[in-house]
């Protein structure tokens, strides 16, 4: 079924690799609810772009010819407010993480990420604006981060939540669950819901990691954290 363009979710890319944007262009293209409407190879490209287009979405790589990513970003939020500006590299730096979200970006992403979770970023920060930033680096970037802010008390789940996430990180399946927990897969998809609404998740991996970023259960492997 098509969408209509004026529900269309606009994304402009911004890297100076043209088999990248190529990759993500064909990638976002099989996703009837985005349409990629520009492309940059460069800092003042970029701007130009977004100035011209307004997209609701522009993914930027860090290191393009011009000015550097925070002044491209901080320029770009200045044009074009509206723009949610999703950061994607290949570094795994946790100053430069908090360095680009304080300049406005609402979602840092290593471009090892998977296809899904891309995917569901950028359709997350455009349906769900007011969550909290996307994150996904390395565990030891979000340990580090962690380590700069303020520690909360407490966790937002309930005990029963908790059941299933850990369930949930041992790969077992809604069926799996329930069977598990005595409870009917209707009652683990609710659970779910909740989970993901609490911990302002994306996805089954984007809960995994954000719960285990925030120490609510014990790190499964030494993939990358994606919350």
């Amino acid at each position: 079924m098509s969408i209509p363009v004026r529900s269309q979710i606009r994304v402009c890319l911004a890297d100076d690799h043209n088999l990248l944007r190529d990759g993500i262009r064909e990638m976002l293209s099989t996703e009837p609810e985005f349409a990629v409407v520009g492309e940059a190879s460069s800092g003042p490209e970029a701007l130009a772009m977004v100035a011209r287009l307004r997209p609701e979405v522009l993914l930027l790589d860090v290191e393009m010819p011009g000015p550097g990513a925070r002044a491209v970003i901080r320029q770009a939020r200045q044009v074009a407010p509206e723009t949610r500006v999703i950061v994607l590299t290949m570094h795994d730096d946790p100053d430069m993480v908090h360095e680009l979200l304080e300049a406005g970006a609402v979602a840092y992403l290593l471009k090892t990420i998977l296809r899904d979770d891309l995917i569901a970023a950028v359709r997350s920060v455009v349906r769900r604006p007011s969550q909290s930033v996307l994150l996904a680096v390395s565990r030891e970037t979000v340990e580090r981060l962690d380590r700069q802010k303020p520690r909360t008390t407490g966790t937002p789940l309930t005990a029963r939540e908790l059941e299933v996430l850990r369930l949930i990180a041992e790969a077992m399946s809604n069926a799996q669950i329930a069977s598990r927990l005595f409870i009917t897969e209707a009652t683990v998809k609710r659970h779910l819901t909740n989970i993901y609404a609490k911990l302002h998740a994306v996805s089954r991996v984007d809960a995994i990691r954000k719960a285990t970023a925030a120490r609510l259960i014990k790190p499964m492997d030494d993939h990358p954290t994606v919350f």
